[in-house]
């Protein structure tokens, strides 16, 4: 501690303004912590080391290794060694968690994949450069965003099988009515949720959970059963659904992938893409014959929208504009007993409710990042960016990540018992008293040779 307040003093003497010196403290803070954990690392190494040959292990040597923290890296001495059956291990990485060939700590490398999935990959590792001491190119953090998403996608594949192989559905919380919301074209996606919370005018998704996929949409519908089996017990609820009807998102879909609920699954039709028709259809702009269908789909009639349409049907002279509201009409006749609203159709629906159609923004959440701005993705490269937003958004990513390196209680016992072994390994150390301070006497005219050389010391 007296060495860093020294250091500090030197400092302050030495800069003539705040930016370089905060740069300079910065510097003296990642130096003193990578050198203090690098000296705790390898004292751990010693008491495993010396435990593990109590236990019948040999010792062939002792290697250098360096890991990358946010705060610098951290060189250490590990030692690999053999267990009594002649396999090799370096005991030390494998306790404390270090991965084989891992050059960056899992904070770094999930904090560098949460980063990417809202800027872009040279963005992310310009900002770690000028706030951390991570130096890393643009291209390493796409490959980090790819081990994570694909930590994310492996969580989710066993999941559907752990479903499939199971003798019984999993026991899940149980829910009155559950929202689910489909689309997607290159990135597939739904999100359920239990309700709405409102804070003053402001309404939120009670607990909104994203299902992401580029997979087809078999492998998609298959993410959407297992997550909602191991989540909810659905044999009791309502499940009230939305999407546009396309291919992949029909109303069986839905039905086979919440099956487990023993009322028939409502699915309506989502207005904004009915209303999007309807503008492709006839313009942007407001007229009577808007305003009259537009009554027509609300009020679920079938007669006055049809009189609408076909009434400014007579009035085009433009093929291509009667082409597209015969592709209206179409797109509207095919789903009408899905245009509706959910709320008129269950018996005492929840205080509260609101209809039905936030897929669409939310999915503003893949857009923002993935499309315009001439961005390219590879099929791996893309499936992990939605892995990791799920997972950034659903709140799983990190403990997915992390999965096979959290400590048993066990183990966690060990650390303790490793940790107090290792502090006694310290080298006691003592405070500096600094220079000692004194004189020497002169008995002699300060003019003369021993009081001229008395002057020199001073």
């Amino acid at each position: 501690m007296d060495t860093i307040i020294s250091e500090l003093y030197r400092l302050i003497h030495q800069t003539d303004n705040l930016i370089e010196f905060e740069e300079n403290v910065r510097t003296l803070m990642y130096e003193v912590f990578t050198s203090l954990l690098g000296d705790v690392f390898t004292n751990m190494n010693t008491v495993i080391v010396k435990k593990k040959q109590a236990e019948g292990w040999s010792v062939e040597r002792n290697d250098e290794r360096e890991i990358q923290f946010t705060f610098g890296g951290v060189r250490f001495t590990h030692t690999l060694m053999h267990d009594p059956e002649g396999h090799a291990h370096y005991p030390f990485d494998e306790w404390a968690g270090f991965k084989k060939y891992k050059r960056r700590s899992p904070f770094v490398e999930v904090k560098v994949a949460e980063m990417a999935a809202e800027g872009t990959y040279r963005d992310v590792a310009h900002v770690l450069k000028e706030w951390t001491a991570v130096d890393i190119s643009h291209s390493t953090v796409g490959t980090i965003v790819r081990e994570v998403g694909e930590a994310q996608a492996k969580a989710d594949e066993e999941m559907v099988t752990e479903l499939e192989e199971s003798a019984e559905l999993p026991e899940g919380e149980e829910v009155e009515f559950l929202y689910a919301e489909a689309d997607g074209v290159f990135v597939r996606g739904t999100e359920v949720y239990e309700g709405w919370d409102k804070n003053g005018k402001r309404v939120s998704l009670r607990n909104q959970k994203v299902i992401m996929t580029t997979k087809p949409t078999s492998e998609f519908w298959k993410e959407v059963q297992a997550f909602t089996a191991n989540h909810y017990s659905l044999e009791n609820t309502r499940v009230v659904t939305n999407s546009d009807g396309g291919a992949g998102y029909t109303a069986e879909k839905f039905q086979e992938a919440f099956s487990q609920s023993e009322y028939p699954v409502l699915n309506q039709l989502d207005s904004y893409h009915v209303f999007q028709g309807l503008n492709r259809a006839l313009g942007a702009g407001k007229s009577e014959y808007k305003s009259e269908i537009r009554k027509g789909l609300e009020k679920h009639d079938l007669e006055h929208f049809n009189l609408w349409l076909d009434t400014y049907e007579s009035t085009l002279e433009d093929s291509k504009k009667v082409e597209k509201v015969r592709d209206f009409r179409t797109y509207v006749l095919n789903n009408w007993d899905r245009i509706l609203d959910w709320r008129k159709r269950v018996d005492h629906p929840p205080e509260g409710a609101r209809g039905l159609g936030a897929m669409e923004s939310n999915q503003r959440h893949v857009t923002y990042r993935m499309k315009k701005r001439g961005m390219h993705w590879s099929p791996e490269g893309a499936e992990a960016m939605v892995k990791v937003k799920q997972g950034i958004l659903n709140g799983t990513l990190r403990e997915v990540y992390l999965e096979n390196l959290k400590r048993s209680a066990r183990k966690q016992r060990e650390v303790k018992q490793v940790v107090r072994m290792s502090s006694y390994l310290r080298q006691p150390t003592r405070p500096s008293i600094g220079v000692k301070q004194g004189s020497i006497g002169v008995y002699a005219p300060h003019s003369s040779a021993i009081g001229k050389l008395s002057k020199s010391f001073r």
